[in-house]
């Protein structure tokens, strides 16, 4: 939902945005009466038919099959002023917070294509965006790495790790450490914001003690891509898992849809 451009989904050779893209998919399933719930799910039960839901309200939710589409929490990097300063000029969402930055300058973290369409998307908010990449290349997609190179408010640092967020209490994030992995060398940069784009972690939590977390399929529960294929976020490895699951459990139990 907070993806801004789609590029690489069949059908829109114009590329789409994310929440226009998620409308038109809830439309077209509301076309086939479909139902939609929203809330968290907090507890599941997975033990026996019909499988149980608890809902963040106490509300339940039975059904007989569950495709799991969970989806996956950002990384950070893990260091103690990273956390300090969390919401104060570290985000690890462009799309969500990339408007508290206008006209500054800030930092991406990370070499694949999230880093690469958060450094594009901040490049039209902000005053200057520079990337911050462990390695000499990216492993991102061509079109994306080409889009980055070519616009004048990026600019890489290649080989760099974030060594410390600096600030203060009143200001929040005042600017960056960054250390060169070849030379070891340490330089301070006057950035103001810093987004984080290293991967996620799929958030699985809740059916670790029920499910195996190495099984693509157990029983009529089904995992979506983004939870056993978590390095590919590609739209459509992310859509074509879901639907392949539920594809085949119409299958199996001959149900179709359509003519």
């Amino acid at each position: 939902m907070i993806t801004t451009d789609v590029e690489n989904y069949p059908g829109f050779p114009e590329g789409i945005q994310g929440p226009e893209m998620m409308d038109l998919l809830k439309a077209q399933a509301a076309r086939f009466d479909t139902e939609f719930f929203s809330g968290d799910v907090v507890e599941v039960d997975l033990s026996q038919r019909p499988f149980k839901l608890t809902l963040e309200n106490k509300a339940t939710l039975t059904c007989d099959s569950l495709i799991i589409s969970s989806g996956a929490s950002a990384r950070w990097l893990g260091m103690d002023s990273e956390k300090e300063y969390s919401g104060r000029g570290v985000s690890a969402c462009a799309t969500c917070d990339g408007f508290f930055f206008r006209d500054q300058d800030v930092a991406v973290v990370g070499g694949g294509d999230t880093a690469l369409e958060e450094a594009l998307y901040l490049a039209n908010i902000c005053k200057s965006v520079t990337m911050i990449h462990r390695r000499d290349e990216f492993r991102g997609s061509k079109i994306m790495q080409k889009r980055a190179f070519d616009h004048k408010k990026i600019s890489i640092l290649w080989d760099s790790v974030v060594e410390k967020v600096v600030g203060n209490s009143k200001d929040g994030m005042t600017s960056l450490k960054v250390r060169n992995v070849k030379t070891d060398k340490v330089k301070e940069h006057p950035i103001t914001g810093l987004f984080i784009a290293i991967g996620h972690t799929p958030n699985t939590n809740l059916f670790k003690d029920q499910l195996n977390m190495e099984q693509k399929r157990l029983s009529e529960s089904y995992a979506w891509h983004d939870i056993y294929v978590c390095r590919r976020r590609f739209c459509f490895r992310r859509c074509s898992g879901s639907c392949l699951s539920a594809s085949r459990y119409c299958r199996r139990n001959r149900m179709y849809v359509g003519h």
